[in-house]
């Protein structure tokens, strides 16, 4: 389903960028080729049907691109990346023990306790 919408909106990309190529804003354009110089209705009924066919295709590639969108997989039961999930699966142990400020703190205290205790007082 996800293709045929793909390949839908690429055509209809296509033929937009067409119809839209061959109207001109200032009356030319396409409208302007097959009318003759004495022909008004014509190019009237080509400009008509230049913006029908414009504003069909764009509601059509609206229409497809919601398609697409609604057709994508998406994971029903737990909605984690990969990475997350990695994360999860790695063993804890692979993982360093970052101590925390407090500790550090205490280990400091620690080690100058035992520097002062074992250096000797010159008073």
């Amino acid at each position: 389903m996800l293709t045929l919408s793909i390949v839908l909106i690429f055509i209809v990309s296509i033929l937009m960028i067409l119809i839209v190529l061959a109207q001109n804003s200032k009356g030319g354009g396409l409208s302007s080729t097959f009318g003759g110089g004495g022909q008004m209705g014509g190019v009237v009924q080509t400009n008509k049907f230049l913006e029908k066919t414009t504003w069909t295709l764009a509601i059509t590639l609206i229409v497809l691109s919601i398609t697409a969108s609604l057709s994508l997989d998406r994971p029903k039961e737990n909605p984690e990346s990969k990475i997350q999930k990695e994360l999860m699966e790695l063993n804890q142990t692979d993982i360093p023990n970052i101590p925390s400020q407090q500790q550090v703190d205490e280990f400091r205290k620690k080690e100058d306790q035992k520097n002062n205790a074992s250096q000797p007082n010159n008073k």
